[in-house]
């Protein structure tokens, strides 16, 4: 069984890849700083390392660099802090992947499915693959908005029609995503990225590769998404993040079927169908200028809508219960979901959604010595949801980016200080969380034990 060293000081991401990695066949081991991951590594050296590039007390490339030269270890970078000289310092290292998070379940399974024919390709002893399952499947629930949803993506799945998926942050549209290319049949696999998480000065590489030499640090030929996806599926997550020249771009390659790498003059064809989503109604971003009006009817082929949690209330506690069973299952325990839980769970309005929820039974599995009662319930649960103006204080008059600041700063609290939470939530990117509270520090109107507020990407 191949084994996996995962590495990163935020403890809900490090348990999620865990639990991910666990399904696919690997012994999972863990660590949340460079000290930690340093002791791991002199205990046995993993298959794969996954670390964080910001950790408590270091960089992960510098415990990366303590690898030894012989050691088989593949390596995959996962920050919420890409940059220019991150990525650069990664590809001149020993890394084999960078990600950018959120990482996604799509882009986690291509990665692991890369790196095993990589391995042996090289001439190294071949290790035990990960499981070759097929992607986890969405658990529709008994609502009628779900059963409906499940009924559209069975009749558009077996089609090359693009799909462009439109519902809130944490409703599922990733994984509406990969149920629809998993009944697709399509031979190739799907490969995600989110156009809000990445830096604009790398996404254009990322979606259309880069040839050798093409600016500085490109110093080996790189496939970008639409390559690497042939035969498959490229999911375009949060599409109306893309900046404004990338979609005239990404506009050609779905009337032409080709794509042409950065300082390349060559057209590739690719047989890729494309997905995409967005937490924004897209006839608004139309209007506002964030989405070019001929890319939306090329999207709109098939749109597809996923509802929130709280317009399917009856599907909150088989959610619950199917996260339960993969904590149970992870770490061979039997916990069970009481009923005086079961009861304050079903009644919450659930504004992060599924994720929320997820997240949520994740807490109470940590914080339960037994059975999950109501007293595992996450702190400050019971609030007014976010989009109940009261529960924020705010009167008429008050300026614009003091409502922002106070709508910020609620969500975070309301999340436990989950930044990347809040940005989902809100519909913004991790970026742009950590740009405002830089600036509310700065004003003396926020402060945060550590150094987080100093790591913004």
């Amino acid at each position: 069984m191949p084994t996996a060293l995962i590495v990163d000081d935020d403890t809900t991401f490090r348990l999620a890849i865990s639990d991910f990695l666990g399904d696919n066949g690997y012994t999972v081991r863990d660590a949340g700083d460079c000290a930690g991951a340093r002791a791991a590594l002199r205990e046995a050296l993993p298959d794969l390392l996954a670390i964080d590039l910001v950790l408590p007390d270091g960089s992960g490339l510098d415990v990366v660099a303590t690898l030894p030269v012989e050691a088989a270890t593949r390596v995959l970078v996962m920050t919420g802090h890409p940059s220019v000289e991150t990525a650069i310092a990664a590809v001149r290292g020993r890394v084999d992947e960078y990600l950018v998070k959120p990482v996604g379940l799509a882009d986690l399974g291509a990665v692991l499915s890369r790196l095993t024919p990589e391995t042996e390709a090289a001439g190294t002893p071949p290790r035990p693959a990960a499981s070759k399952s097929q992607p986890p499947r969405l658990i529709f629930g008994e609502s009628a908005a779900m059963r409906e949803l499940e009924d559209r993506i069975d009749r558009v799945a077996p089609m090359d029609a693009t799909v462009l998926i439109q519902g809130e942050s944490g409703t599922g549209k990733e994984l509406v995503a990969a149920e629809i290319h998993r009944r697709s049949q399509r031979p190739g696999r799907l490969v995600a990225i989110n156009c809000g998480a990445i830096a604009e000065n790398l996404i254009t590489s990322e979606l259309f590769g880069h040839e050798k030499g093409a600016f500085t640090g490109a110093e080996r030929r790189h496939a970008g998404i639409f390559e690497r996806a042939a035969g498959g599926t490229v999911f375009l997550d949060e599409i109306t993040e893309m900046p404004a020249e990338l979609q005239v771009n990404l506009l050609r390659v779905l009337e032409t079927g080709s794509v042409t790498r950065v300082g390349g003059n060559r057209e590739i064809p690719v047989d890729v169908r494309i997905i995409a989503a967005t937490n924004r109604n897209p006839d608004v971003a139309v209007r506002e200028g964030q989405l070019r009006e001929d890319l939306y009817y090329r999207l709109m082929v098939y749109p597809l809508r996923v509802p929130p949690l709280r317009e399917r209330p009856e599907d909150v506690l088989q959610l619950a219960e199917h996260f339960l069973a993969q904590q149970n299952d992870a770490y061979g325990t039997a916990k069970r979901l009481t009923e005086a839980a079961a009861t304050r769970l079903a009644a919450h309005s659930w504004p992060g959604n599924v994720r929320e929820l997820k997240h949520a039974i994740q807490r109470m599995y940590i914080n339960a010595d037994g059975d999950l009662d109501a007293d595992t319930i996450p702190a400050g649960f019971e609030r007014p949801p976010l989009w109940d103006r009261n529960s924020l204080d705010l009167s008429v008059g008050t300026p614009i980016a003091e409502a922002e600041r106070r709508l910020v700063l609620a969500t975070l609290e309301h999340f436990g200080g989950d930044k990347k939470l809040a940005a989902q939530t809100l519909g913004v990117s991790l970026k742009t969380i950590y740009n405002r509270l830089n600036s509310y520090a700065a004003e003396g109107a926020w402060q945060e034990d550590g150094d987080d507020a100093e790591q913004a990407p």
